[in-house]
């Protein structure tokens, strides 16, 4: 009897969207300890990039099979496996499991323990954005949970900028965000940012000054870099805190340190930010991600409009990706439409 198979997105080397083929593999079955999940939606997004242009710092080998969310239905249980039962909705993050990668397909086998149930309220589409959110209430406790009134989020616009934009407003945070273009504006509005101005660093301590009455903001969260971190660290509040989450654009464009020191009288701090700090810490880890589940059930934080591509399709999608104009989320469906 030949054994079932399935689809699945996999590269056999680094390079540009072209490498992603669509392959026909056995189809995996869940061994002791371990449950099948059927994908029904596939989260895409910046660290799948990496993964295709093999700059990824925890990269799988190759072949590697890319992505990092997966939203979907237990279809299967391996022996011993009690936790989960067929039929139930889960989310898959790629966080929870060995390594990096593996969703790019129609089903993955996973621990039992890794997958999260996954409440009706929550669309299958909408599940595969919870990572930014979850990464969204980790960075905002980075400061240790200290009390602030208001936060900077350039490309507030952008994925994880999205997910603080929500989180932070809905801890009654003001939020400012910056965004490149008047779509880009508008969307941030609209997703709950309460002011948002231009991008350029050159304007932008004196607008973030004026916004808030010459006192500052109390957290800044840049993953542009260059010229716009140190245009952040500028409009910090007295004890405030600016914290890089990627450098886009490159390293800042000066010397932090020197800039510190220059701002001396306000006591300021930075830090560089990486989900991967908690990796060992599957307690602190789960907790924030089970956090983001509860929001978004309870309608608190809601996932961007989706820009949804079938799984075959996954070289489209990355062309999107790398252009960078992608608003909101973009999904791969295995079906090609969605399901809730």
């Amino acid at each position: 009897m030949s054994r079932p198979t399935m689809k699945a997105i996999q590269l056999q080397a680094p390079g540009g969207p072209e490498v992603l083929q669509l392959v026909e593999l056995p189809q995996p079955q869940p061994q002791a300890g371990e449950v099948r999940v059927k994908a029904m939606a596939i989260g895409a997004g910046g660290p799948d990039v990496l993964i295709r242009n093999g700059t990824y710092k925890w990269m799988p080998p190759m072949p590697a099979i890319p992505g990092n969310e997966m939203a979907g239905i237990v279809d299967a249980v391996g022996p011993g496996a009690t936790a989960l039962q067929v039929g139930q909705r889960v989310f898959v993050s790629a966080r929870e499991l060995a390594q990096r990668g593996g969703c790019y397909a129609e089903a993955i086998c996973v621990p039992e323990a890794a997958p999260f149930v996954l409440p009706d309220a929550i669309r299958f589409e909408d599940a595969v954005s919870l990572g930014n959110f979850q990464l969204a209430l980790a960075m905002l406790s980075s400061n240790g949970n200290l009390p602030a009134r208001s936060v900077l989020i350039p490309g507030a616009a952008g994925g994880v900028a999205t997910a603080l934009v929500q989180v932070a407003r809905d801890r009654g945070l003001r939020v400012i965000g910056t965004a490149s273009t008047p779509q880009k504006r508008d969307f941030a509005r609209a997703n709950g940012a309460h002011e948002v101005i231009e991008s350029d660093p050159q304007g932008l301590t004196e607008k973030v000054m004026q916004l808030t009455g010459g006192r500052g903001v109390d957290l800044a969260f840049d993953h542009l870099g260059g010229d716009l971190f140190i245009a952040c660290l500028r409009a910090l509040a007295p004890f405030g805190m600016a914290v890089s989450y990627n450098i886009v654009n490159g390293p800042p464009a000066g010397d932090v340190f020197e800039e510190l020191r220059l701002l001396l009288g306000r006591s300021l701090a930075v830090r560089t930010f990486s989900i991967h700090a908690i990796d060992a810490d599957a307690a602190q880890r789960r907790g924030f991600m089970e956090a983001a589940i509860a929001l978004m059930a309870q309608g608190r934080v809601h996932a961007p409009p989706a820009t949804c591509f079938a799984l075959a399709d996954s070289r489209r999608a990355h062309e999107v990706l790398d252009s960078g104009s992608a608003v909101g989320k973009i999904v791969l469906l295995p079906g090609g439409s969605p399901r809730d």
